[in-house]
């Protein structure tokens, strides 16, 4: 059956328009998301690899090279069989970066404009034959099925109709970074037609030519050379390197790169993808052999590029046609996905680069009208390839072209995945033999053959002609010489710290991350300001946004952790929208870091933890076990009781546990990456001072905390830099919120003083009975005193008994109220002599202590910094604890020097001394030598306090003598304006 040019054009128009009407549903949301994202429309899309060439060229591939065709399918099977190990790295990174194609990936792995730019050239100039083969086969196929002459100018329609559908499907929009769920969906069904379409084909022959597979059996019984003809091309060996070459261009040709990665719309549909795109192409190969078969068997009237529709011409009805469908889908799946991908790759590596961005400009309208023009373009080289070269040569002959020359992108791959030392003068050099390898040795003399390479072909010890044999040698000897120079010069050339850092962000299972560097921009805003220059204002308001959008963070943040995580966002999304390469320069030069000397670094410890969370199932022995242990110290500092805050050597916080959130009230998200100054009041100005001074000890200090005084106890230790040289150190804050210990403590006391004041009871009754009866006396003599100047030094004796009276009282009730809870303290000067005389007076009104002896050696002018009242506390404690130890003849002395910028006070007695079983325990609460009822233990455990929280010392020695005796030796600081 012969078919019209208007009618297969018609096909193919109203087949284009299914597939645009399909991916315009999806995008209207008229398709539910579960069936968008289901792991079958992965796979599906994924068949887009399967192009003219396996419907059309497999089989003539098949015919000439036998069961060779099958390194076709094996390869993109052996690919996705190893998913988990091969493309799961590359699809984290191309997630991670939003990059698009091998192109970004090189370039920004590398750190070059160059190996971008570089990477794109090769792989246009090596898909091209790719390209003009999808338009030569459905340009022949129309001429086969419909009998015209002159397949260029059909090649020229088909062309122009690819150009209008590929910019709809991916270049209608100015937003290039989402994903184009419409165009999975319609490749995911274009490969459904394509193997229901390319299957019915096998079936035609099995049944149509055949009687069925028991017919088919008898027939290849009849004619054994059929299987040998299949056998015999494998024993040349070709068929390692054309497994190799389909291996690889299962990844890195640019629409298998763009659907396996840039549009995967579910990650987690890569591990199906793993053993369901095989079984998919399995389902192909083993139509090749039958369809085969069944053209031989009829004597199909077409070359053996075309025996999918010789059987459909043979078999009558319109058999013919699903061969025409089937090279139809994969010939305009392929022209559409590698056009998209190819535009984007040569918009961001050879456009933008050469054209500088300008702040006046629409960004987004010029990048949609670059990238169309790009389509167009590179259509049209496709289109003049075919023209004046591919029209002369084979499916087969123009696929196998380009499947070779994606080799030459192993050796940079292979270490930007697996070899952090490869570099790019390694990817220059290796890429540069390689192509030239390829282009000398394969393009120039199938497009040329009259070029003529004698002498280096007997110096490689080759003859040209076209063939499988030259394929091999071409491939073999290419690849080879690309690896060896790529590593060579790889090992013997220095490596940027740019480089250094890409490649460790790429390595597979690396976990380290470039340095905290500070950024000179500290606010959101000063981001849209710097971006604003190249971008725009609103480009660079809205893409700012975007950024912020995706890290979840508010306009107003300003740590140095939020803004670094900021900047990278951005890169990354802008890298999506202007290529790894533009994007980086761009930060580079407007959002760039502080100069190295200028500040200090450490790994990005946060970034590492993360990586360590993304890759805790995958770790196993003694990683897992480390891991464990992490986990276990880093929980054990979440968990603790004290508050623990890790500061960097910049000062910036990278840890803060659960303790101080209870504390402060204030979460590790608003924390973790920011400065102990951008803390809210009180706390930044609190911690920043205990931070920076000198002391690495403050025991006790007060902080007031919305309206109540909180009491805290301060440790800090400074951490070094471990490993490496340039891994700076940082400090270690430990902090004990001691309010609860601080008001126990302030309550007993209270309760000791009061104690004592019970003690003092006789004595102040007696103190007080003297001056009330001198009173009295004075009192009754004033009636019968008539001389004015006798009644005057009356009254002013009954003054001074007052006056008298109220100082006892007075003394009284101000030792009975010190040390409130509710009071607080501030130290002021305090002069040692008179608080020790102070505190001997008190303690005199003590019937118990009435006959001590107790003697001052004070200095007059010994000021100490400290609480009067507290002080006070505690010589009463030790010259009551001194006089309880020692009889009323034995003297209790008190000896005052300055020693540097400390008061260094002396309390000595001639008492029994300090039993050997107290001297361990002497300033723990409820550790006391008295007997039961004498003493409650809480003295000397109070004065220890009292002295820690005026940054002062106690010791003690006993014996001091022969007989015993005590010394307690007390040093205070010195008031600063006695120094």
């Amino acid at each position: 059956m012969v078919y019209s040019v208007s009618e297969l054009i018609a096909i193919a128009g109203g087949y284009l328009l299914f597939l645009f009407f399909v991916a315009w549903i999806t995008e209207r949301g008229w398709l539910p998301a579960h069936w968008v994202r289901h792991p079958a429309v992965y796979v599906f899309s994924l068949g887009v690899y399967a192009s003219a060439w396996a419907v059309y060229g497999s089989v003539g591939y098949a015919y000439q090279y036998g069961y060779n065709f099958l390194s076709y399918f094996l390869g993109i099977s052996g690919v996705f069989l190893l998913a988990p190990i091969l493309l799961a790295p590359i699809l984290r990174l191309t997630a991670t970066y939003q990059l698009s194609s091998l192109a970004d990936l090189f370039a920004f792995r590398y750190r070059s404009r160059m190996a971008g730019a570089m990477t794109t050239i090769i792989m246009l100039i090596g898909v091209l034959p790719l390209l003009a083969l999808q338009l030569k086969a459905v340009a022949e196929s129309i001429q086969i099925l419909s009998g015209t002459d002159d397949p260029r100018s059909l090649a020229a329609g088909f062309c122009m109709m690819m150009v209008i559908f590929a910019i709809l499907f991916g270049a209608r929009h100015a937003t290039a970074r989402e994903k184009h769920e419409g165009l999975v969906v319609a490749i995911a069904t274009e490969s459904l037609i394509k193997l229901v379409a390319f299957g019915a084909v096998a079936l035609l022959g099995l049944y149509g030519v055949f009687d069925g597979p028991e017919s088919l059996g008898q027939w290849l019984d009849d004619h054994p050379e059929m299987l040998s003809r299949l056998y015999y091309p494998l024993q040349d060996g070709t068929w390692h390197s054309m497994i190799m070459a389909f291996f690889v261009s299962a990844v890195v040709l640019p629409h298998m790169f763009y659907m396996a990665f840039t549009e995967n719309l579910n990650p987690r549909a890569l591990i199906t993808a793993s053993w369901a795109l095989p079984l998919m192409f399995l389902v192909m190969a083993l139509c090749v052999p039958v369809i085969l078969w069944a053209a031989a068997a009829s004597n199909a009237p077409t070359s053996p590029d075309y025996y999918a529709l010789g059987v459909g011409l043979v078999t009558g009805g319109h058999g013919a046609v699903l061969g025409y469908l089937a090279g139809l889908a994969g010939a305009s799946g392929m022209l559409i996905v590698a056009t998209l991908a190819l535009s984007g790759m040569c918009l961001n590596h050879l456009v933008l680069p050469a054209s500088p961005l300008h702040q006046g400009q629409n960004l987004y309208r010029n990048l949609l009208w670059t990238r169309r023009i790009l389509i167009a373009a590179i259509l049209a080289l496709a289109y003049l390839f075919y023209r004046f070269t591919g029209a002369g040569h084979t499916l087969v002959e123009l696929g196998v072209l380009s499947f070779v020359a994606t080799l030459q992108f192993v050796p940079g791959l292979i270490g930007a995945l697996f070899w952090p030392s490869g570099n790019r003068n390694g990817l220059f050099a290796g890429l540069t033999v390689g192509f030239l390898c390829w282009l000398l040795l394969l393009l120039l003399p199938i497009t040329y053959p009259s070029w003529q390479l004698s002498q280096l072909m007997e110096l490689l010890g080759m003859r040209f002609h076209t063939g499988p044999d030259q394929w091999h040698h071409v491939a073999i000897a290419s690849v080879t010489a690309n690896a060896l120079v790529y590593a060579i010069v790889s090992i013997v050339t220095p490596m940027s710290r740019a480089e250094k850092n890409a490649a460790e962000a790429c390595a597979v299972d690396s976990l380290r991350r470039p340095y905290r560097w500070e950024l000179e921009a500290k606010s959101v805003d000063d981001f849209i300001d710097a971006l604003s220059q190249p971008l725009g204002p609103i480009t660079a308001t809205r893409e700012v946004e975007m950024a912020l959008r995706d890290l979840r963070l508010p306009r107003t943040e300003t740590r140095p952790y939020a803004l670094r995580r900021l900047r990278d966002q951005l890169e990354t999304n802008l890298s999506g929208l202007l290529g790894p390469s533009v994007s980086h320069q761009l930060m580079d030069d407007h959002l760039p870091y502080l100069p190295e000397e200028e500040q200090s670094s450490s790994e990005d410890i946060q970034f590492i933890e993360s990586r360590l969370e993304q890759y805790r199932d995958r770790l196993s022995g003694l990683a897992a076990e480390l891991d464990g242990l992490r986990r276990f110290h880093r929980q054990t500092l979440l968990e603790l009781p004290m508050g623990v805050i890790s500061l960097g050597a910049d000062d910036e916080i990278i840890g803060w546990n659960q303790a101080m959130e209870a504390l402060t009230n204030i979460s590790a998200a608003d924390t973790i990456g920011s400065r102990l100054s951008d803390l809210v009041e009180p706390w930044g100005e609190f911690f920043t001072r205990f931070s920076r001074d000198d002391n690495p000890h403050q025991p006790q200090l007060s902080l007031e905390v919305q309206g109540q005084t909180r009491w805290l106890s301060l440790h800090k230790s400074s951490v070094m830099g471990i490993g490496s040289a340039e891994q700076a150190g940082g400090q270690v804050l430990v902090i004990e919120d001691i309010t609860e210990l601080r008001h126990m403590e302030a309550h007993l006391a209270h309760n000791e003083r009061l104690a004592s004041i019970g003690r003092l009871a006789a004595g102040v009754a007696h103190e007080i009975g003297n001056p009330v009866t001198a009173i009295a006396c004075l009192a009754q003599n004033l009636d019968s005193e008539s001389d004015a100047e006798e009644q005057l030094e009356t009254s002013q004796q009954i003054l001074e008994q007052t006056r008298r009276i109220t100082r006892i009282v007075e003394s009284l009730v101000t030792f009975s109220h010190s040390g409130s809870i509710k009071q607080s303290v501030h130290h002021v000067p305090v002069n040692l002599r008179d608080t020790v005389d102070e505190a001997i007076s008190l303690l005199l009104l003590d019937p118990d202590h009435r006959q001590q002896q107790f003697i001052n050696h004070c200095v007059s002018d010994g000021w100490a910094q400290g609480d009067p009242q507290r002080l006070l506390q505690v010589f009463i404690n030790l010259l009551g604890n001194a006089a309880d130890a020692s009889s009323p003849e034995q003297a209790i002395s008190i000896y005052c020097e300055e020693t540097e910028a400390y008061l260094e006070v002396r309390v000595e007695d001639q008492g029994h001394g300090i039993p050997d079983r107290m001297r361990d325990t002497l300033f723990e609460p409820f550790a006391t030598s008295k007997a039961p009822g004498r003493g409650t233990g809480l003295g000397l455990a109070l004065v220890y306090s009292i002295i820690e929280e005026h940054f002062g010392s106690i010791s003690v020695e006993s014996p001091i003598c022969d007989a015993g005796g005590t010394r307690f030796i007390i040093r205070l600081p010195i008031h600063a304006t006695a120094l």
